[in-house]
């Protein structure tokens, strides 16, 4: 049996300290040049993310003899970043750290094309739903009476209102399943069977005259295939042979005014431009404005901004892709009260968008944002307001410890600050995450366990 051993595609020799003494590559990087990593600290020849990673795997072999794998971009002296995996074991005696990392760009590249396959499959999905949905508005609004029939047993699928209410089937739900045979008169049933047999063959089939309900009054039926084999459905469309009108079905006056003016959440109409063109009230209540006339023609960046996640974000992804939605923002109001939203938004056209319809739904109370997040967003916002004065570097690091802390943080509340069970919750040792507690000040008196150890 010949066993087959995969050449890691980095091998890196490190002190104790983790500072590279020896770097050898496999032959698919033979071509580059790591010459210069020679006598550096390894967590400074990855990307700016990596470099905790890299001190945690030190920290753990040194720890405990060998570190889980983590991934991190790693920088060649001749620009190329690529993903690896790394592992990092330590050496008999004081020989020190050997790290060993393999290549993920054929992993990444296949999580791209996952990524492009899923978007593509969620266009498709959506597009069915579109055509789903225009198909029930027409079938429901249709004044023709009509079913849709399960050709195997005969049974009702489907009625249209206007075939609910002219045969006195009814309610809709409770039509689905109903056997169809049974609404025609006897002498009508074997023309009726032969008229499903030729649908079955050629896809349609002449109209013939049956008597349907108690009345038995006459109806002229038309049948057409819907769908093939193994789910066989066919489409009746009815009309009248009597004299007289059918009865029409009623529909209630509408107004959607009112609905709109009625909503909890809040609506604009915006110009391609971002000028407000109609507000309902919960709109004027979340600006914090008194009248529709302090709002309409206004533009919605008076109200609206984020870094990121400003109007002119919105109003690209609208005209790109049609319609946003779960789009995050915040929304400053006239007496200065912030508020989270989410967004939801589409264009009236693909081609030529002229105006938008905008949800805006209050977010910030809604469960299971806690005080603690409410504190982390503030301190990411106010890190954020720094961009342009602070170097991108410092405010990264920044960033990334507020995130570390947070998270620390909720690890120990849900461990009941047993640090050992806290340590397992986010996959660290009990010494990094001594470590992350004395470096953020979370240092406190040792849980039960650790005291009876």
């Amino acid at each position: 049996m010949t066993i087959h051993v995969t050449q890691p595609d980095v091998t890196l020799f490190l002190n104790l300290d983790g500072v590279i003494r020896e770097a050898t590559l496999s032959s698919a990087l033979s071509e580059e040049g790591v010459q210069s990593w020679l006598g550096q600290p390894w967590p400074e020849t990855v990307g700016d993310l990596g470099g905790e990673k890299i001190r945690r795997m030190v920290e753990d072999a040194r720890a405990t003899g060998m570190s889980a794998f983590r991934q991190v971009t790693q920088r060649f002296p001749s620009g190329l970043e690529l993903p690896m995996e790394y592992t990092t074991v330590l050496l008999g005696g004081h020989a020190g750290l050997l790290a060993i990392g393999k290549s993920l760009q054929a992993v990444a590249e296949l999580q791209s094309r996952l990524i492009t396959a899923q978007q593509s499959m969620e266009r498709d999905y959506w597009k069915l739903r579109d055509v789903e949905t225009k198909y029930r508005l027409l079938f429901d609004a249709s004044q023709e009476p009509a079913i849709l029939l399960n050709a195997s047993s005969l049974r009702i699928t489907e009625a249209n209102p206007a075939a609910v209410q002219a045969m006195g089937l009814g309610t809709q739900k409770s039509v689905a399943g109903r056997p169809f045979v049974t609404e025609i008169a006897a002498a009508d049933r074997e023309p009726f069977q032969a008229m499903l047999l030729r649908v079955r063959e050629q896809g349609k089939a002449p109209g013939i005259v049956i008597h349907l309900g108690k009345e038995q009054k006459p109806w002229l039926v038309r049948c057409s295939l819907m769908s093939s084999e193994p789910n066989l459905v066919m489409m009746l469309q009815l009309t009248p042979g009597w004299t007289g009108h059918m009865p029409a079905v009623q529909q209630e006056a509408i107004s959607i005014d009112d609905l709109i003016e009625r909503l909890p959440d809040a609506f604009i109409v915006l110009d391609k431009s971002g000028i407000i063109r109609r507000a309902n009230r919960a709109f004027l209540d979340l600006v914090e404005a008194g009248t529709k006339g302090s709002v309409v023609g206004e533009n919605l960046t008076r109200w609206l901004w984020r870094p990121g996640a400003d109007l002119n974000v919105l109003l690209a992804n609208v005209e790109r892709h049609g319609s946003v939605r779960m789009f995050t923002t915040t929304i400053q109001g006239e007496r200065g009260t912030t508020t989270e939203v989410e967004i939801s938004a589409a264009g009236n056209s693909e081609t030529d968008l002229q105006y938008l319809g905008v949800v805006i739904r209050d977010i910030g109370r809604r469960i299971g944002r806690t005080t603690e997040d409410g504190n982390l967003r503030a301190e990411l916002g106010a890190v954020a307001e720094r961009i342009g004065k602070t170097p991108l570097r410092k405010l990264v690091k920044e960033t990334v410890g507020l995130v570390e802390r947070h998270y620390v943080q909720s690890a120990l509340g849900l461990a009941n600050d047993n640090r050992t069970v806290a340590a397992e919750l986010l996959g660290l040792s009990r010494q990094s995450l001594y470590a992350k507690l004395n470096r953020y000040g979370l240092s406190g008196p040792a849980d039960e366990t650790e005291q009876s150890e």
